[in-house]
């Protein structure tokens, strides 16, 4: 049975967007299923982050750029302001769920906004967004216009608050270990090896026995 690595994350969160490379180097080739989970880190009607305070331009400075140049990832600051709520985009993450695409649509709204600049609260700008990993573009906006997946998307939320206590993004369940933050493929492939090994059965060899050489 595949391992199940669940990843927390929000869409205007940089260093969500930065673990997304060694997260996928770490689980090439091995019998591991990653399911993305939403988490919101503002939650609507807290006020999101504008990107011209002092404070976020210096965590950049700081932190994200200098990770994202060692990484070799193209990143930057977003001049959206304020910067969006990411519940509608979420929504639509339902929709590309039920499609098959989630990966697809995780992958690109984090691009859209990191690396293009694009207003991932606006519907038009991710229905456009929806349509360029193949999804059908009309539906897409009906479910976001009709709040369709508005529940399914809080239970989601009450899922990542209460029952798994998430409280940092990104938060990486692999198995039964929790990381949180980002971490090296290093570091990840340790502990995907580790919760392999805890699936395997124990075989204890008490007792007479026949081995698949043949011999008895």
């Amino acid at each position: 049975m595949a391992l199940k690595v669940k990843v927390y994350s929000d869409y205007v969160c940089p260093f969500c967007f930065l673990a997304e490379q060694p997260l996928e180097e770490a689980v090439k080739g091995k019998d591991v299923e990653v399911e993305w989970m939403p988490y919101e880190l503002r939650p609507s009607p807290t006020s999101t982050l504008r990107p011209e305070d002092n404070y976020l331009q210096t965590t950049w400075a700081q932190s994200v750029y200098p990770m994202a140049e060692k990484m070799g990832i193209d990143i930057t600051l977003p001049d959206v302001s304020p910067q969006p709520h990411t519940h509608l985009a979420f929504e639509g993450f339902q929709y590309a769920k039920e499609n098959g695409k989630a990966e697809l649509y995780n992958e690109r709204m984090l691009k859209a906004f990191f690396q293009e600049g694009q207003d991932i609260g606006n519907t038009e700008v991710l229905t456009k967004l929806a349509g360029e990993i193949g999804l059908n573009e009309n539906e897409y906006r009906e479910a976001l216009v009709s709040r369709k997946y508005k529940k399914t998307h809080q239970q989601a939320l009450e899922h990542a608050y209460e029952e798994a206590d998430i409280t940092a993004v990104p938060t990486f369940v692999i198995g039964e270990t929790k990381l949180a933050g980002i971490h090296s493929k290093e570091t990840i492939e340790q502990v995907i090896e580790e919760e392999l090994k805890k699936q395997k059965p124990k075989v204890l060899f008490e007792g007479m026995a026949c081995g698949i050489d043949g011999f008895c």
